[in-house]
């Protein structure tokens, strides 16, 4: 069987650099290169997915290659430009490195770039996610990626930039592409449907540019999809059923009902969204956009076009109105904890619930609270001229009581006890003193030297542990015990308790020996620390003495010193 229909995305692949849309920056320095014929021997394309990478990598292949070159743009019409754009063409060769990311492979090519080209002038390499390589094929690569034969030019594309040694990153020229702005996407999406006769509403075209969040291809495989869910016309609900996102009404509806304080409504209109097969996660992820929209027009009102999921409307300039700024700030700070909690959560419908909940419940709190403020304003007015009124009272009082009533506040302050040191602490300090005894600075240059291996591994077992971690640093060991100082007492507590097992675990396999550690805060370890170096200093001296009286002994007799104290 034999599929004769292709994707969008395959069919409207960009042809030529004009057609890569929204990366104008770049497209046009490579065109005035390839006119110019000033091709740097190898190129790093970064950026998010679907933003035209790979597809700018295969156009310069193109156009370097074409009859008609140096021109800026390939023809797509020579026998050279339809042999690369279909496959056949040997000498221009596309890598996965996520598949081909070994030794061997990129020796094959290192042993292959000196052969002259077959077909064509130049011979191409498009390594495709290439942060994927290993750290032996990235060494393999550097120095025929620094000085290649002129015959060959290499093209690196990868979404993740910063996993790329910066030995290679230097050997190229480095082109960064941006997300696609939702204009320009949408542009795009109508110049297809215009195309091929399909006809679409305005609304439904604006929420695919933002369900595909700066990506082309994405925004194309969306399209498609929602053209075979539909019938005549694409339809706004038609791109909501396909996504799973949330229309503004529903949106607008639940937020003026958590502005209202109407827990039922809020809760009846989220329980439908969920039964219509909504995903929590994308929910909460659109009411965190739907806020940020509000707070960004309440701010910025000619800044419309920069509005993620809110459209301006009646409805929403109406709750544009009678909100407060700071309210908002709250909400989008709130909502924020509340989606990073769904996360990790195999409930995440229940955290959901609750992040509304709490919402409802601070916008009560917040229209209560103004309500008696507005009552009582006269009562703090009554309360003000009793104030003024004992001011004048105290000053008129005589210097001697004024004087009695400091002595006998003096008198006081003895009484006061002084605050009692923690049991915990108590035992820490102990525990850390007898580790000082044994402790070497070589063992916590080691400890150093690996500690962030520690604090990889702990994230990978465990989040929150790294997360109470992170607030600590090694500051002492020995050779079986590690010392952390603590900035803060609960991250200390929960390492102390919660996460022991895991860490002492994972010192275990890092570390040489180092499998016990020892918590305290920072200001306990500064107060050790010093108490520690003083009892050595005192020890010291006290032996100096010891050594000191013997040596008199010896010299004059036992019966001719008098030993004085002090």
């Amino acid at each position: 069987m034999v599929l004769g229909y292709q994707a969008l995305y395959r069919v409207w692949r960009p042809q030529q650099l004009r057609d890569v849309v929204g990366q104008e920056h770049i497209t046009k320095t490579l065109q005035n290169a390839l006119l110019q014929e000033k091709l740097s021997h190898a190129y790093l394309f970064s950026g998010p997915r679907g933003t035209g990478k790979t597809s700018a990598a295969k156009i310069i292949a193109k156009a370097i290659n074409c009859e008609k070159a140096p021109v800026a743009e390939p023809c797509n019409e020579c026998s050279a430009c339809l042999g690369i754009t279909s496959g056949a063409i040997v000498d221009v060769m596309e890598i996965d490195a996520a598949s081909n990311n070994g030794v061997d492979e990129i020796r094959d090519i290192r042993d292959k770039v000196k052969f002259a080209p077959s077909e064509v002038r130049f011979k191409v390499y498009i390594i495709d996610e290439v942060h994927m390589l290993s750290t032996g094929a990235f060494n393999a690569l550097l120095k025929t990626l620094e000085e290649p034969p002129g015959h060959v030019l290499f093209i690196l594309a990868t979404t993740e930039p910063h996993k790329i040694p910066l030995t290679i990153i230097s050997r190229c020229q480095r082109f960064d592409f941006r997300r696609i702005s939702n204009q320009a996407i949408v542009s795009r999406i109508k110049h297809i449907l215009d195309h091929d006769h399909v006809q679409a509403e305005e609304d439904a075209l604006s929420m695919i540019a933002r369900a595909a969040e700066g990506g082309m291809r994405d925004a194309l495989s969306l399209l498609d999809q929602a053209i075979s869910f539909s019938e005549e016309t694409l339809k706004l609900e038609d791109v909501l059923a396909v996504t799973g996102a949330v229309s503004q009404s529903a949106l607008t509806k639940i937020v003026s009902s958590v502005k209202e304080g109407d827990t039922v409504t809020v809760l009846e209109k989220l329980n439908e969204l969920l039964q219509d097969g909504k995903d929590p996660l994308r929910f909460i992820e659109d009411l965190i956009y739907y806020f940020r929209d509000m707070l960004l027009y309440k701010n910025a009102p000619q800044a419309e076009e920069l509005l993620e999921r809110a459209k301006v409307d009646d409805d929403f300039l109406r709750m544009i109105e009678n909100v407060d700024t700071n309210w908002l700030y709250a909400t989008i700070e709130s909502l924020n904890a509340s989606q990073q909690e769904m996360k990790w959560s195999a409930h995440p419908k229940i955290f959901l619930e609750l992040a509304l909940l709490k919402l409802v419940n601070q916008q009560v709190s917040t229209v209560s609270l103004t309500a008696d403020s507005s009552i009582s304003t006269t009562e703090i007015e009554q309360l003000k001229e009793k104030v003024l009124l004992l001011e004048k009272k105290i000053q008129g009082l005589q210097l001697g009581a004024v004087q009695t009533t400091n002595t006998s506040d003096a008198a006081l302050a003895p009484q006061k006890r002084a605050r009692k040191v923690p049991t915990q602490a108590r035992v820490s300090t102990t525990q850390v003193k007898e580790t000082l005894k044994q402790a070497d600075k070589q063992y916590l240059q080691v400890v150093t030297s690996r500690w962030g291996d520690v604090m990889e591994r702990i994230k990978t077992q465990s989040v929150p542990a790294h997360a109470w971690l992170s607030d600590s640093k090694p500051v002492a060991a020995s050779s079986s015990t590690v010392v952390l100082a603590f900035q803060n007492e609960m991250h200390r507590d929960m390492m102390d308790t919660k996460f022991r097992v895991v860490l002492e675990g994972i010192l275990q396999e890092t570390l040489s020996g180092q499998s016990n550690f020892i918590t305290l805060l920072q200001q306990h370890w500064e107060k050790v620390k010093e108490e520690y170096v003083s009892e050595q200093q005192k020890g010291s001296i006290k032996e100096e003495k010891d050594d000191f009286v013997d040596e008199a002994v010896k010299l004059v007799g036992e019966e001719f010193i008098e030993f004085i104290d002090g």
